[in-house]
């Protein structure tokens, strides 16, 4: 189960209240990246950079897609890992070493699961091609339609329910 808010958090990015135009977003990052940012409650895109960073507001929801374990030669995971909802009112700048000053974005993540994406792929209309169904994940953060946030989000609760629900009646509760 992942879970937690940020150490990056500031007063301003206390959790938001969600807006009416609030918009659903997946980042693609490898699944070492989302347990670091489990971690420390924050996002990052492009590699650190700040740009499309800048476009998520406090209240939208974002699915991190991973596709890998790791950027560099990882295996293969191909799926929705974390699930966040934006606090953050902008990006914000660390240090990490002299060369490598990522952008993040403080978020707070909810309890779920980890859930295969190819099983999903037919329910989803920013995929396109069934058949190359990773393509649109290349992108890295990128918005979506609340219908697909909600049918992925579903799967990545409805497990965690299930298996609580298996483990009650194992108990005779």
């Amino acid at each position: 189960m992942n879970s937690g808010s940020g150490a990056g958090e500031s007063a301003t990015s206390a959790r938001a209240v969600p807006s009416p135009d609030r918009r659903f977003w997946i980042n693609t990052v490898s699944l070492d990246h989302v347990e670091a940012a489990i971690q420390g409650g924050f996002t990052q895109a492009d590699h650190g950079a700040g740009t499309r960073l800048r476009q998520p507001r406090p209240g939208d929801e974002m699915v991190f897609y991973s596709p890998r374990t790791n950027l560099w030669r990882g295996k293969p995971v191909r799926q929705f890992t974390a699930w966040a909802t934006i606090t953050g009112d902008k990006p914000y700048q660390v240090h990490v070493s002299d060369v490598f000053r990522p952008w993040r974005l403080a978020v707070t993540f909810h309890a779920c699961e980890r859930v295969d994406a190819k099983p999903l792929v037919d329910q989803l209309s920013f995929i396109t091609d069934p058949a190359h169904w990773g393509l649109p994940f290349r992108r890295g953060l990128f918005h979506i339609p609340r219908r697909d946030f909600s049918t992925i989000t579903a799967h990545m609760v409805a497990r965690e329910d299930t298996e609580a629900q298996n483990r009650r009646r194992t108990m005779g509760e």
